[in-house]
């Protein structure tokens, strides 16, 4: 006779991967190792906990993203710049080209 399986709330462990939270640190807070949380993921989804990793962390990705976007349509200027900078490759740099000789005379620097 096994061990009593151990009850995963599932919700909890959705919800803490779309905050980007670690697994090592959801299994913590579940009070169960690392590896009965990776155990049962296989056992749950047949999915490594990478790729279940993945798929939960991408809808946090795409919340934050909304909410920037919706911060950015508001008028925060930051985010916009941000998101400028990010998605449409702009830049707050000039650059500075050169197209003449230097030249520099050691004797003018002697007092």
């Amino acid at each position: 006779m096994g061990r009593k399986k151990i009850d995963i709330d599932w919700n909890i462990v959705d919800e803490k991967l779309s905050h980007f939270c670690e697994g090592t640190e959801i299994a913590e807070h579940l009070g169960i190792s690392f590896d009965t949380l990776n155990r049962r993921v296989k056992q749950e989804y047949n999915l490594d906990f990478a790729d279940y990793k993945a798929q939960k962390r991408a809808k946090g990705e795409m919340i934050l993203r909304e909410l920037q976007l919706k911060s950015a349509k508001e008028g925060n200027v930051t985010m916009q710049i941000w998101l400028g900078k990010q998605y449409l490759n702009q830049i707050d740099k000039a650059e500075t080209k050169h197209s003449g000789k230097i030249s520099i005379n050691p004797k003018e620097w002697v007092e």
